[in-house]
């Protein structure tokens, strides 16, 4: 079962970002700079929460985690990016 997910972060390193940054782009959906949505399954959760452990230097680096509602309602305002062209998200 796969559930949805929030995961922003502030790391201090430029090279240790950029890292963190392309990893989470290529399994989840950028919604801003350093805040992404991911559907995840347990193991899929567990396998990045892994590698980002990895990543990350836990004493400089903030990385959380945030579970979202099974039926999150998402309220955007201002003139931030948007869903890109051609995406479509299916939430249950």
């Amino acid at each position: 079962m796969k559930s949805n997910y929030l995961i922003s972060y502030d790391i201090r390193d430029e090279k240790r970002l950029t890292k963190i940054h392309n990893y989470l782009k290529s399994r989840c959906l950028k919604l801003q700079y350093s805040v992404f949505y991911g559907y995840l399954s347990w193991q899929e959760l567990n396998e990045l929460k892994e590698r980002l452990l990895e990543l990350i230097d836990e004493n400089q680096d903030d990385v959380r985690i945030y579970p979202l509602p099974s039926e999150p309602k998402v309220i955007v305002m201002g003139q931030g990016d948007r869903i890109p062209e051609g995406v479509t998200i299916f939430l249950k």
